[in-house]
């Protein structure tokens, strides 16, 4: 088995400043503990092919809701890798648990971002059965699957990355 990545968490001037654009009442004390505490992703067994993320909050999200999660992680990777993203089976199972993006790619460069790599998810509730899901920090709610990628033959791309979401459209 290829070793190709790690995981880290971002500075807590990162998460902090990023977790204040999802909640700005936050205090500065649960910012730093909720850091603390943050998980980094691992697989649950041997066979298993995702690395859960863990949530560093509780959620509770009613039917059609949807959150942006600051996951406080980051990954850096071998060239030639991408790290895609899932909602745990289960969840989507059982919620139609949604990743906006439907899968969020987190490409090699990203981290060496601005926002130093910094993973977010933003999920949403999709249920038809009128199911609210409640998560508590700590739960496994993402999986990150590493695969390889290759380039065409004549490709000549030069540009590096220097910003988060959406740095790499170039209109």
């Amino acid at each position: 088995m290829q070793r190709i990545a790690k995981f880290s968490k971002v500075s807590y001037e990162q998460f902090k400043k990023d977790y204040l654009e999802e909640y700005p009442a936050a205090a500065d004390s649960k910012i730093k503990h909720l850091y603390e505490e943050i998980k980094l992703p691992k697989r649950a067994t041997t066979g298993s092919a995702g690395y859960d993320f863990y949530l560093p909050k509780d959620i509770t999200l009613a039917p059609g809701r949807t959150v942006k999660i600051p996951t406080g992680i980051r990954v850096e990777m071998e060239g030639n890798w991408v790290l895609t993203c899932y909602p745990r089976s289960g969840l989507g199972f059982k919620y139609r648990l949604q990743l906006n993006n439907t899968v969020g790619i987190i490409d090699r460069d990203y981290f060496y971002s601005d926002n130093e790599g910094h993973i977010f998810a933003k999920l949403t509730n999709c249920t038809n059965e009128g199911k609210i899901l409640q998560l508590k920090a700590g739960d496994a709610f993402m999986q990150g699957i590493f695969v390889e990628y290759g380039i065409t033959v004549d490709d000549k791309v030069f540009a590096i990355r220097n910003g988060g979401f959406g740095s790499t459209d170039l209109r």
